[in-house]
């Protein structure tokens, strides 16, 4: 245990999750120091004046320069990476590995069990697979008393968490995830695909064209990305809307943690249209990461795609998003359901995206300081937070105003 002032790191602090997390731990937090890392010292100094506590202290790095960054770490008690990509997520772990730093990653990345396709510039050590690697760093995590939380934030994040206290309330043997984040109902209209930009589009893609791992009558199965779709009506938490989800490869670890499962997905919640817009796409090759010939330069459909749609994407003034989730689990003949409808904060002017993804990795860095998760190794979240870490958790995010509705009963067809 490391106390109750611990010194917090955030790496990837300038970013839009990230400067959420350190502006959660300054207003509701007990640290004694908040650190911030990220390229550029102007930004740097933006956000600690936004945050406005004299807690924050600003580290101008790059996270490349291991020496440099390890010795950052050194003043540090736990870690929170938030950072956009697989290649300096995992460049921050080695680092962080080697000077004995806990950490919680908001990647959707299982990093005991790298993701097999589009690894965005992640480099494997010489003569190891992927999972080998994945394993390599596990162990140098255990061997070092070091603990990685791993994907705590949104989803991944909260909805393992979630979902886990369902299996483990009804026994589960059936489970899907259902998660997104989308415009209110007024800001979709006002844009393409009925979608707004509240996290890396590019991420967002990425999800749409790869192979994603399910679990299928008890067995590992690869199905095409937003396949699997539902139409429900969310009718919780005073809402009202008709929506619709498709699987994505959100929650990797439950295909390892909840390997017992007889089936096991997680679908994306969009609004009613998305996907079929996302499909004509597909079909015209605008998704394709292939490069073709345009004006005798060699161009990525999707490159192009992104430069054209994301400016079209971004949030007007006026917008505002949500974070919705509806979780099932079945065992029996009890289900388990969780329901979450969560906007944006109008006072600090955070999305729904980040404020519920930083408070779920602000409040698990704490917990993890105060040594009430004691997994070493890379954890996966509904490993960690269980029990009385898990109402600690609820408690927290309920202080947030991120309310949380779990109901167990009958089971239904």
């Amino acid at each position: 245990m490391i106390g109750e002032s611990p010194r917090i790191l955030v790496f990837g602090g300038t970013g839009r999750i990230g400067s959420a997390v350190a502006r959660d731990l300054a207003v509701y937090g007990d640290a004694d120091s908040i650190g911030i890392a990220g390229r550029s010292r102007s930004s740097l100094e933006r956000i600690r004046s936004w945050i406005g506590s004299e807690k924050v202290v600003a580290h101008a790095l790059d996270i490349t320069d291991a020496r440099k960054a390890r010795a950052v770490m050194q003043d540090y008690d736990v870690a929170v990476i938030t950072l956009p990509d697989r290649r300096s997520s995992y460049r921050t772990i080695e680092t962080a590995i080697g000077a004995g730093l806990d950490m919680v990653d908001i990647l959707e990345e299982y990093h005991r069990r790298p993701d097999p396709y589009e690894r965005e510039g992640l480099e494997l050590p010489a003569g190891m697979s992927a999972d080998e690697y994945g394993e390599s760093l596990h162990r140098r995590a255990e061997d070092a008393g070091v603990t990685l939380l791993d994907g705590m934030g949104f989803a991944p994040g909260l909805s393992n968490v979630t979902l886990g206290q369902g299996i483990r309330q009804v026994q589960a043997d059936r489970a899907v995830a259902r998660v997104g984040g989308i415009p209110n109902r007024q800001s979709a209209a006002r844009h393409p695909l009925q979608y707004m930009i509240t996290w890396s589009f590019e991420h967002v893609l990425r999800e749409y064209m790869v192979d994603v791992r399910i679990i299928e009558k008890g067995n590992i199965a690869e199905v095409k990305a937003t396949s699997g779709r539902e139409s429900f009506r969310f009718a919780e938490c005073g809402e009202d809307e008709m929506l619709e989800c498709a699987i994505t490869p959100g929650m990797p670890s439950f295909l390892f943690t909840r390997s017992h499962l007889h089936s096991f997905a997680e679908k994306t919640i969009r609004w009613p249209g998305h996907w079929q817009a996302i499909d004509a796409l597909k079909e015209c090759g605008l998704l394709d990461i292939e490069s073709i010939s345009f004006c005798g330069e060699p161009v990525r459909p999707r490159d192009f795609f992104l430069k054209v749609i994301e400016p079209r994407l971004m949030p007007l003034p006026g917008d505002g998003d949500v974070c919705v989730m509806w979780n099932t689990a079945w065992g029996g003949e009890k289900r388990a359901d969780c329901y979450m409808w969560t906007g944006e904060d109008s006072e600090s002017g955070m999305s729904a995206m980040a404020r519920v993804t930083a408070s779920c990795a602000a409040v698990s860095a704490r917990l993890l300081a105060r040594g009430e998760i004691e997994e070493k190794g890379i954890v996966a979240p509904e490993d960690a937070v269980k029990e009385e870490v898990y109402a600690s958790l609820m408690r927290e995010l309920e202080r947030r105003g991120i309310a949380v509705v779990e109901r167990v009963g009958r089971a239904k067809d």
